[in-house]
């Protein structure tokens, strides 16, 4: 794995966002993400996996969950890439999720001008994590490409390994400490 020497990339954190300097920051960087979740059971144990590019250089992100779902992990792929980053970057963000294509790009917007309700007036699933993808996004100018999942996107299928791996990783840790694990 090349790691940028100027840091593009950082551990996944929840950092503050300085809404004002994001709305009049430059973005000079292009960054191309790739993310994917996995649930064995839904809800079971998860993993979420991301690939991030920048001129030529790569870097592999994945992590799990031991109770959640597809959703949470797709959702959760998509967040962890984008605080990845440490400074403001165009970014194209490759999903074969339509939940989240679908969620951040149309619905979202109606989610919030109703109190964070659904059009049938019932609380929005998952709605911390929506609210920490909004401000994960708020620093970079981000576009939404939708893949087909398990197709022919390359970059999309190692993504789906990484998710993979990592819920099965995380599986058999649970597992090593006689914790019950669901799913399959």
């Amino acid at each position: 794995e090349a790691e940028r020497p100027d840091g593009i990339c950082a551990p996944p954190a929840f950092p503050s966002v300085d809404f004002e300097r994001a709305r009049t920051r430059a973005v000079a960087v292009k960054v191309d993400i790739w993310t994917d979740g996995a649930c064995s059971g839904n809800p079971g144990p998860g993993g979420w996996g991301a690939i991030l590019t920048y001129n030529g250089y790569e870097k592999e992100l994945s992590g799990g969950e031991p109770e959640t779902t597809n959703n949470r992990m797709e959702l959760m792929g998509a967040i962890s890439a984008l605080e990845a980053l440490t400074r403001a970057c165009d970014v194209v963000l490759h999903t074969d999720s339509q939940y989240v294509k679908n969620g951040v790009t149309s619905w979202i917007h109606g989610w919030k001008r109703n109190g964070w309700r659904t059009a049938d007036k019932k609380p929005v699933k998952n709605i911390e994590l929506w609210q920490a993808l909004m401000q994960a996004m708020a620093e970079h100018d981000v576009e939404w490409s939708w893949t087909r999942g398990h197709g022919q996107d390359e970059e999309n299928n190692r993504c789906d390994k990484l998710a993979v791996a990592a819920r099965q990783r995380l599986k058999r840790e649970l597992e090593a400490e006689g914790r019950p694990v669901g799913g399959g």
